[in-house]
């Protein structure tokens, strides 16, 4: 029996090793992709813009495949066009085909996380402290300008403008990047980030709707404390919420808290699984998820079954990051 187990314990391991070099060649089909001459993440799914997200996911699958000239490359980029010395964060949209590129100067937190938590690594990896000081100022941005106490809960908003109401706030739990977090709090050692985990954890357990009891992509929280999917937004699970299960998982979250999404995702097979449910009205998109998505219900569904670590060739921008993440999440996971 101890023979049969070391003997399946040494496939699985050679089994993660193939996907890695593998991983390494879906890097070098992403790079070629959507990563421009000049470092910019494209998104090829939205008529060719960049966010502060995509550069943050370009950043961190950099680092994940050792790959530093690229990562300087895209974050050289994100500085010099993105960033934000009022705030010390960085410009979410950036549209290259528009006569004012930066439009709207607002912030997404989530990119700003992503870029902090990658500087965070590169620094670690290559033993950089200027990556590391940054990824600290970063950090402390999003501290003063993004974490706030409301309704009973310490919360990240999405964006330092526009995500406070009259009586309530609006929040996007698919920010809610809790690896990054529990990173940030190991390097650190500031509560804040340990609050942080433990109040998402408690948001996303109030933050079920409809018969599945999933979160919504936008969800709005009272002063009372009660969450309600957002005004103004479909009241869907969606694109943005998929990537909830994902940050849950690689950051070790397996309790209560992924509950909903291995019982939604267990009712389908796996090739009609709705790209999107409306909670209200328990209605479901007419398509299926995309391999991205897909990449990530098999992270959740399919525990230590290998993710396919190549590119399909129909996957857009979006499809790609969410599937090279998911990779990338069960293969660190597993180390």
């Amino acid at each position: 029996m101890k023979f049969l187990y070391r003997l399946l314990f040494s496939v699985s391991l050679a089994i993660a090793a193939c996907s890695a070099n593998a991983g390494e060649s879906a890097w070098q089909q992403y790079k070629r992709a959507f990563v421009s001459p000049d470092g910019r993440v494209i998104d090829t799914g939205n008529h060719d813009i960049s966010h502060s997200e995509g550069q943050g996911f370009g950043m961190l699958l950099a680092v994940f495949n050792d790959d530093k000239p690229a990562f300087d490359h895209i974050w050289s980029w994100t500085r010099q066009t993105l960033y934000r010395d009022d705030v010390g964060l960085f410009a979410w949209r950036y549209e290259p085909q528009a006569k004012v590129p930066i439009a709207d100067a607002n912030t997404a937190s989530d990119g700003d996380t992503l870029i902090a938590w990658a500087l965070l690594m590169a620094g670690q990896k290559w033993n950089d402290k200027r990556y590391l000081l940054v990824s600290s100022l970063i950090q402390t941005s999003l501290i003063n300008h993004a974490i706030v106490s409301f309704g009973g809960y310490t919360v990240m908003l999405p964006g330092v403008d526009g995500f406070t109401h009259p009586g309530r706030v609006t929040l996007n739990p698919s920010y809610f990047i809790f690896p990054a977090w529990r990173d940030f709090y190991q390097s650190s050692h500031n509560e804040i980030w340990q609050t942080l985990i433990n109040s998402g954890r408690l948001q996303l357990i109030n933050m079920r709707f409809g018969d599945d009891g999933l979160p919504t992509d936008w969800v709005d929280l009272d002063q009372a404390g009660q969450f309600s999917p957002a005004v103004g937004w479909p009241p869907r699970f969606s694109f943005d919420a998929v990537r909830i299960p994902l940050y849950l998982s690689w950051a070790g979250i397996a309790d209560d808290t992924m509950a909903p999404y291995i019982k939604y995702w267990s009712k389908y097979s796996r090739g009609v699984a709705p790209a999107w449910i409306d909670v209200v009205k328990n209605q479901t998109a007419e398509y299926a998820m995309t391999t991205g998505m897909l990449a990530v219900r098999d992270l959740i569904l399919a525990g230590k079954a290998p993710i396919a670590a190549t590119l399909a060739r129909d996957e857009d921008y979006y499809s790609a990051s969410l599937h090279l993440l998911a990779f990338y999440a069960q293969h660190r996971r597993v180390e």
